[in-house]
């Protein structure tokens, strides 16, 4: 199901002596062309459904002993079943045509920030931060790609996060080494935006900037000679290597 509307001022409650009864009264629809669309009318008392209204049915249907005596009663009257059935059209129509309009057709363009820093795991020294802000609705794409070529490796993103006012954000990291010249670029698809958002990393950061990731390269470099120069001593040593 799609959606489901109900109106609260169409959702009534009397009481007396203790006893309590209430009518709820519901549209659904499952597309916003309004292909399948069903009104629906239930009746409570003491907070049990007994009575239920439902236009694909067509007509009452009784869940209790008085809510099939009260359902053949109106099942009988001309006038009482045709005018819930005309409800369908006259109220649910129209106001779930109201809420296509304004909430299930709303759009908000992600504002997009690019970020660089460093990395978590000792894989490479620098991360770059992609983060979508403030879009609506939640189905969104980030994608990383490299001088034009996708990246599949090295990257993690977080799920949609709700903001708890109809927006959304999500945050992707890509840990790289960053090379002189190269192109990083954040790629978002959202269906507020006409064509994908581009948003290039610009390597002429701060210095720095660059000193901090010059400096993380460079140890992740020496690294890598220590531990290859430690591996063929230890293999001379134990006589692997002539």
């Amino acid at each position: 199901m799609m959606s489901g509307l109900t109106d609260p001022s169409d959702a009534t409650l009397c009481g007396a002596d203790g006893y309590e009864g209430g009518t709820v009264q519901e549209c659904r629809f499952t597309s916003p062309d309004q292909s399948y669309l069903e009104f629906i009318v239930d009746l409570y008392f003491n907070k049990a459904g007994f009575l239920r209204f439902n236009s694909t049915v067509g007509k009452f249907v009784g869940y209790t002993a008085h809510g099939v005596l009260s359902a053949e009663r109106y099942n009988n009257n001309t006038a009482i079943l045709g005018g819930v059935r005309a409800e369908k059209e006259r109220y649910c129509r129209r106001n779930t045509q109201n809420e296509i309009n304004y909430i299930l057709t709303k759009t908000a363009e992600p504002q997009v920030k690019l970020r660089l820093t460093k990395a978590s795991s000792n894989g490479h020294p620098a991360m770059l931060v992609c983060s979508a802000y403030n879009f609506y609705p939640k189905m969104i794409k980030l994608t990383w790609y490299r001088d034009g070529k996708e990246v599949i490796g090295d990257v993690i993103s977080s799920e949609e996060l709700a903001d708890g006012d109809w927006y959304y954000q999500i945050h992707s990291h890509l840990e790289f080494t960053p090379k002189a010249g190269e192109k990083v670029t954040c790629e978002v698809h959202h269906t507020s935006l006409k064509e994908p958002k581009l948003v290039d990393w610009d390597s002429s950061m701060p210095e720095p900037e660059r000193n901090k990731i010059a400096i993380g390269a460079a140890g992740l470099v020496l690294g890598l000679v220590v531990t290859a120069a430690g591996f063929i001593y230890y293999k001379k040593k134990s006589g692997t290597i002539l």
